[in-house]
């Protein structure tokens, strides 16, 4: 085990459970509106780079357990903030290779259960919001999301190409486009209303922190998952 290896395993629906019992003194009327949007951007943008600093960590402890992979990441095919979605599928993929390599006969269909992390990740959002008053921001994106069965479903993501399929990748792209703008303050001179166009695009309603938190909880757990079967290939084959 590396000096990594708590963080990467440390799930990073933690950082929504303390947010949750820290805006849990400041009451629920509507004088807390204003204040909940100040605390979920807060939030996703601490998931976001808690997120971006783990796949960081992962491709660290692969190359110093293999040089080759570490000449060929480092030398080769660098990566940058690890934000965006082609770089968490490439350090997705690279981990796939590492498993297979300490065990030829993975398969992913059978070792990880898709349907497992859907229901775990939504029953998180579930459980953590709707006593909540962070949910009285968005109570109508927060209730779409939890009876919606199209904006997670187990066929749009895990596959031993791509870590989330095209449906998911489109919201990922806005989850991306939020976090851009959040980071970099680009609202304080655009317009802070959507367009009606925007309003009319059927993806609009996916483009809240709901979706954006369930996301990036799937992503954390595919990968504390798969990290953890890495390691079992590394004990196995060093001991």
């Amino acid at each position: 085990m590396s000096r990594h290896t708590d963080f990467i395993l440390s799930p990073i629906t933690s950082i929504l459970q303390e947010v949750v019992y820290a805006n849990s003194c400041i009451g629920n009327g509507i004088e807390t509106y204003p204040l909940s949007d100040y605390i979920l951007q807060a939030v996703f943008l601490k998931m976001t780079g808690f997120q971006e600093q783990k796949m960081k960590c992962i491709c660290w402890d692969i190359a110093t357990n293999d040089y080759e992979y570490r000449y060929d990441r480092y030398s080769n095919k660098t990566l940058g903030e690890c934000s965006k979605f082609a770089e968490k599928n490439m350090i997705y993929i690279d981990l796939l290779k590492q498993i297979k390599k300490y065990n030829p006969s993975f398969v992913l269909a059978t070792e990880i259960n898709k349907v497992a992390i859907q229901t775990s990740t939504i029953d998180f959002i579930r459980e953590i919001f709707t006593n909540s008053n962070l949910s009285s921001i968005d109570q109508r994106s927060l209730l779409e999301f939890l009876t919606d069965n199209t904006i997670l479903n187990d066929t749009q993501f895990l596959e031993p190409t791509a870590l989330l399929q095209t449906e998911l990748q489109e919201k990922y792209k806005q989850l991306y486009t939020h976090r851009n703008r959040s980071a970099h303050n680009t609202q304080s001179y655009q317009e802070n209303l959507p367009t009606l166009t925007t309003l009319f695009d059927k993806k609009y309603k996916y483009d809240n922190y709901f979706v954006r938190f369930a996301i990036l909880i799937l992503i954390d757990t595919i990968f504390i998952e798969l990290y953890n079967i890495y390691l079992d290939g590394l004990k196995e084959n060093f001991v």
